[in-house]
């Protein structure tokens, strides 16, 4: 899951970016409300977490932006400003979910895996595959009962198959995936990633498709 995170306070936005990452999440954070709103057209992003004392544009601002240019993904507004009128000023705004500081990384954590949930059609958070079953909510996988040992961004990269997997999906979706801006990328990462899956669920499980990419091949 790809984050866009939008927060003027330092202390704040390291601590969410960071905590995120060990998450499971990739998180881009900017502090500017001008620089977040652009930012939004610019990568695949599941979800945002959207402050509303923004330098640049207010948060308010950049939510109608982008709900006017068309972009859907869900919103989750972070902000002090708790008085009734503004939560209903930001959800009739067409933000999706409003969590009051201070708050919890989990509770966070939570709500961001939730609205993701749901803006994909999902009920719960599990998802399944033959004998693969992933929990998305605690980012855990088993193959026949038994958990499987997975990297972050191995977590990552199965979740995006198995979400939708008659899909097939490019290398560059999965760079964009797996990797926030900040965060160079190898050029053999992508590979690096998909032969450890195979190791740990079976080769024939994840297809190569040449000059494609990759998608879900026989169940486990």
């Amino acid at each position: 899951m790809r984050i866009l995170l939008i927060e003027d306070d330092p202390h704040i936005g390291d601590g969410i970016a960071a905590g995120l990452k060990k998450l499971g999440m990739a998180a881009d954070w900017f502090s500017d409300g001008l620089q977040g709103r652009d930012a939004a057209a610019l990568a695949p992003y599941d979800a945002a977490v959207l402050d509303l004392g923004l330098p640049g544009m207010d948060g308010m601002e950049v939510l109608r932006a982008w709900r006017q240019s068309g972009l859907s993904f869900p919103v989750l507004i972070l902000t002090a400003r708790d008085a009734l009128p503004d939560r209903l000023a930001g959800l009739n705004g067409g933000a999706d979910d409003y969590l009051c500081k201070p708050f919890a990384l989990e509770e966070l954590a939570a709500r961001l895996n939730a609205l993701v949930r749901r803006s994909q059609g999902r009920s719960d958070s599990g998802l399944t595959f033959g004998r693969l079953k992933l929990d998305t909510a605690a980012q855990t996988a088993t193959l026949g009962g038994e958990p499987l040992d997975l990297t972050a961004r191995e977590w990552r990269l199965l979740e995006m198959l198995v979400s939708k997997p008659k899909h097939i999906v490019s290398r560059a979706q999965i760079e964009d995936r797996l990797y926030g801006w900040e965060q160079e990328v190898e050029s053999n990462a992508v590979e690096v990633h998909i032969h450890n899956l195979r190791k740990k669920i079976g080769a024939s499980v994840i297809q190569t498709k040449r000059g494609l990419g990759y998608c879900l091949g026989e169940a486990p």
